[in-house]
């Protein structure tokens, strides 16, 4: 795939990691750090950052062509899902998006540098500056590469030698946009590492955490539990577990006029990413008493999705995965012969898409791979209810809805628990100055020091 050697993820599969060349890892990523980070304004890290990723929107870009060309095979994503989610992750990287995201994590690009004002005219003899962890420790799970392309980002901006583990056979995109930014910039890409390893091997987790500042880690809780046991003390560690999401459709859009329209929306939450990872929606509710009627929403998803198999296909499954989806249709199947409130819809000769129609009002986790939900419901009560049993694991809900209705409804949904609202047809589309699960994207990353005059 003409990629080079750089990266402990580059060798071949044979190659045999050790704790020791861990240790050795991590102490060059700290002797790089110190000589190529702390002198390099934000405003320079930022300009590469976004000449990275104008490079990765080029249709002739190096690096798409490698994921367009070899990321179906590595990752199971087609190349037509590939494409949309790297042009709607790079679009997201200009000046104005990383200058408002540090303006809203520390007040402004120039404290990363040097001590400033409070910017309050209370305190005018206090300033302060932030600072990012010596070594950052990333431990990435899957193959939707956003969240690794954005941990490496955010470490950059934080000025910390990285070392990311890779879940095992899940390190390519992540390794091509490494490589993407060592070609661009030698320096800083010397303060990267990826490795990939099968998790659980305490000997290699405890060589990369003896020496680290700070470690972040995505996957189940169960794993999330079990780093942060094997931390020493004085480790911060950032930990994004199990998260699900959902949409809610109001009565007021479901018009003839729009209804193509949310459809279109509730379909790309669907598909984007084949509908895997925490912003993907389990669930879509519908409000009922719409011109357009819930199950008609669901038969027109079912003609969108059909659709969408045909311009922009799932990727491939395990077996695994595909019989319990052809098992959950089965189920269906015998329930509606008997039960006239059920009905389903399917891909012909394929497990490709699924919508199921049910008007039981409680959360039901999706075999994901866009096998989605619809839901019928009153309003908004009967929402919240059907949900309150994954109450504190909402990520995400997007709404379809009158533009002056979505303030009313993202007040109900905040003061509920959600921490992210935003327009159906977004949610696996979340901006630079995300909050993930409603955190500080930098702000749990550095650490500040107060100067007082």
């Amino acid at each position: 795939m003409n990629l080079p050697n750089f990266f402990l993820a580059d060798l071949p599969p044979e190659a045999v990691l050790s704790p020791a060349m861990i240790t050795a890892s991590c102490d060059t990523l700290k002797r790089n750090r110190e000589k190529h980070l702390p002198p390099r304004s934000t405003d320079s890290i930022i300009k590469t950052l976004c000449e990275i990723a104008a490079e990765w929107l080029q249709p002739d870009g190096k690096f798409r062509k490698l994921a367009l060309e070899h990321g179906p095979a590595e990752t199971g994503f087609s190349r037509a899902i590939l494409e949309k989610g790297i042009d709607s992750f790079f679009r997201q990287f200009t000046p104005e998006n990383f200058q408002a995201l540090l303006e809203q994590e520390i007040g402004g690009a120039s404290r990363l540098e040097k001590f400033n004002g409070a910017g309050t005219d209370a305190e005018p003899k206090r300033q302060a500056m932030v600072n990012g962890p010596e070594l950052l420790i990333h431990i990435a799970a899957g193959n939707i590469p956003n969240p690794a392309w954005m941990s490496l980002t955010l470490g950059l901006l934080t000025r910390s030698a990285q070392f990311m583990k890779c879940a095992s056979g899940a390190s390519y995109l992540p390794r091509l946009f490494a490589h993407s930014i060592y070609e661009l910039d030698h320096k800083l890409g010397a303060c990267l590492e990826l490795a990939e390893w099968r998790g659980g091997n305490i000997d290699m987790e405890g060589r990369l955490f003896a020496g680290a500042d700070c470690v972040t880690a995505t996957g189940g809780d169960e794993a999330l539990d079990a780093i942060r046991a094997q931390l020493p003390a004085g480790v911060r560690f950032l930990g994004y577990g199990q998260r699900v999401s959902f949409g809610f459709v109001t009565r007021e859009v479901l018009r003839d006029e729009t209804i193509a329209s949310v459809v279109s929306s509730a379909a790309d939450d669907v598909i984007a990413w084949d509908q895997n990872g925490c912003l993907s929606p389990h669930v879509i509710y519908v409000e009922e008493r719409g011109q357009v009627e819930s199950d008609k929403f669901a038969e027109l998803l079912s003609v969108e999705l059909a659709k969408r198999e045909a311009s922009e296909p799932r990727g491939k499954i395990s077996v695994e995965e595909s019989a319990g989806i052809a098992s959950r249709r089965d189920m269906y199947s015998a329930l509606t012969a008997h039960r006239g409130d059920i009905k389903y819809w399917s891909s012909h000769e394929s497990t490709a898409w699924t919508v199921v129609f049910e008007h039981d009002t409680r959360f039901q986790f999706s075999c994901l791979n866009r096998f989605i939900y619809v839901k019928p419901v009153p309003g908004l009560a009967e929402v919240l209810q059907g949900v309150d049993a994954v109450r504190g694991k909402v990520s995400t809900v997007g709404i379809a809805a009158p533009v002056e209705k979505m303030q009313e409804l993202a007040l109900r949904f905040a003061r509920w628990g959600v921490t992210r609202i935003c327009p159906l047809g977004q949610m696996q589309n979340p901006p630079l100055m995300w909050r993930h699960d409603g955190r500080p994207a930098l702000g749990d990353l550095i650490t500040w020091t107060d100067f007082e005059l």
